[in-house]
């Protein structure tokens, strides 16, 4: 029996197909988001019924992310916060605290001993805290946001920034490149400036570990590292930590 997940997002839609028999995730892949959701959307179930040449229309489809209400084809419209608990629960069934972290908002999710949401808290309105401040920052590097985690390994000094706001902050990195501060220690004191804002995020709920990371800004690995430094604590990761809402989109849809 197969279901479809899609997860439309400020950047990117995903999409997962998921054999709710044997509990397999079939497919999976994500595109940036496109003006037209409904093309967008379809665009990427045609690219997955080739892949598993499918050649027959699957009713159960979950639609989650900010532009779940734009798509009008789906039998389950899901919550955000409901679809990454499904995802991450997927792989690791142990966690109690999940940490989103996305291209326009960050979210933290704690579960209680059942596996059911317990209290979360997002952050949708400062950027600080968000892909949206690494973008920025690859954009004043001029690199691309894949390169950061690479360049932030190569750090020797340990700067920090001392804005709370990414417009303020984008003023600091370009002072911080007129001195001729290497770009890896720029990117690094940045990686640690979004893992205090999500530490003072957490700092309103009670949380517990283990943890897992997710969300796009999970691919870049110094992140992971600066966060579980700052957490002082052990991140688990998925294997593809954008499609995880995706994914939880497919396991819930009706």
């Amino acid at each position: 029996m197969l279901k479809i997940g899609i997860d439309i997002g400020s950047r990117n839609t995903k999409i997962v197909i998921y054999n709710a028999q044997s509990k397999r995730l079939e497919f999976s892949a994500f595109h940036t988001t496109e003006l037209s959701i409904t093309e967008g959307v379809n665009n990427l179930l045609k690219e997955g019924f080739a892949a598993l040449n499918i050649n027959r229309k699957i009713n159960t489809l979950g639609v989650t992310g900010y532009g779940r209400k734009l798509y009008r084809d789906a039998s389950s419209v899901l919550s955000e916060i409901s679809c990454h608990t499904a995802g991450c629960l997927y792989y690791f069934p142990e966690i109690k605290t999940i940490i989103d972290i996305g291209g326009q908002d960050s979210k933290i999710i704690t579960l209680n001993e059942n596996g059911k949401v317990a209290d979360f808290v997002m952050n949708d309105k400062c950027a600080a805290g968000t892909g949206r401040f690494l973008e920025m920052t690859a954009l004043r590097l001029g690199c691309n946001v894949s390169e950061l985690s690479l360049l932030a390994e190569k750090s020797t000094q340990d700067l920090t920034l001392n804005s709370t706001c990414v417009v303020f902050a984008e003023s600091e990195i370009i002072g911080m490149l007129s001195s001729s501060i290497p770009p890896e220690d720029i990117v690094r004191s940045v990686h640690r400036s979004i893992a205090k804002r999500i530490l003072a995020q957490m700092s309103v709920i009670v949380w517990e570990q283990p943890l897992v990371f997710t969300g796009g800004v999970a691919l870049n690995k110094d992140m992971v590292k600066c966060l579980s430094e700052t957490l002082n604590s052990q991140l688990l990761t998925p294997p593809d930590p954008e499609i995880t809402a995706a994914l939880g989109a497919a396991i819930l849809a009706k």
